[in-house]
């Protein structure tokens, strides 16, 4: 899964997309465009459009200005490339325009908390990520505590998947993602990886989203853009405790390194 950022302050590229004669964050999109296309050339089966900001300590914005980040990004995507689109958001006005304009996958970071989004999922028929967060973004990294992060977000997933199924969404349509990064400290992130295979017992996909995060930075001591090889070590890890999907930035080095871990899997 490949990522695109229409955020000004996305921690990895979101800025690289701003049109360039503007002062005020605008997104470019035929930058946009570009960015998708060459996702999909190395190897992406989705990319996963975001205009809101989940970074820790991230204000919220507008429902308007999420729309008109990646409403037309998903339109232009939908148009000219063949890919699943994936739309990064927990608005039920987001989510219904998104699907409009060609989305098939919700990406919920807040593990469809809005009932409305229950019900959006369930008469639309598209997949969700159902996400682990604790807390919100605003203040997810300013107090974090676990008695066992692993069977707390075990807890919490079984039940998210439960009120989904009991409220009609078809077992087939439901993702989980254990949230690295989301109100977890650097040693609840490991533990998290260490125990992944705890959440195989959902028997249901799991996602993952480590790709330049702060759990490689903090161990490395490396800035953002200097995190491929830690991502990619922790990339394998996550694959040999039953990830199914990879949500990233360096989408062809993650591709080669799926690629070698299925060559390893089935020797």
């Amino acid at each position: 899964m490949g990522v695109i950022n229409l955020t000004p302050d996305s921690f990895s590229d979101g800025a690289q997309l701003k049109k360039d004669d503007r002062s005020k964050f605008e997104v470019d999109l035929a930058k946009a465009l570009s960015r998708a296309g060459t996702l999909v050339a190395e190897g992406a089966l989705f990319i996963d459009v975001g205009g809101e900001s989940t970074r820790p300590g991230a204000e919220a914005g507008s429902t308007q200005e999420e729309l008109s980040r990646v409403i037309p990004v998903i339109e232009a995507i939908h148009a000219n490339l063949d890919v699943c689109i994936s739309v990064d958001t927990s608005s039920p006005i987001v989510m219904l325009e998104a699907i409009r304009a060609g989305a098939e996958f919700i990406n919920d970071i807040r593990a469809l908390a809005n009932p409305q989004t229950i019900k959006i999922i369930k008469d639309s028929g598209v997949a969700v990520c159902l996400m682990h967060m604790q807390g919100d973004p605003g203040s997810m990294q300013k107090t974090v505590s676990y008695d066992d992060v692993t069977e707390e977000v075990f807890t919490f997933l079984r039940e998210r998947v439960q009120l989904c199924l009991d409220s009609g969404i078809g077992r087939g349509h439901l993702v989980i993602d254990p949230g690295f990064g989301f109100g977890k400290s650097l040693q609840h992130n490991y533990q998290l990886l260490k125990n992944l295979p705890r959440l195989q017992e959902l028997e249901l996909p799991i996602l993952v989203g480590i790709s330049r995060k702060s759990m490689i930075g903090g161990i490395t001591d490396k800035p953002v853009g200097e995190r491929l090889a830690g991502s990619i070590a922790a990339t394998t890890h996550a694959l040999l405790g039953g990830a199914n999907i990879v949500r990233a930035h360096d989408v062809a080095a993650t591709v080669d390194a799926i690629r070698v871990n299925s060559a390893f899997s089935i020797a």
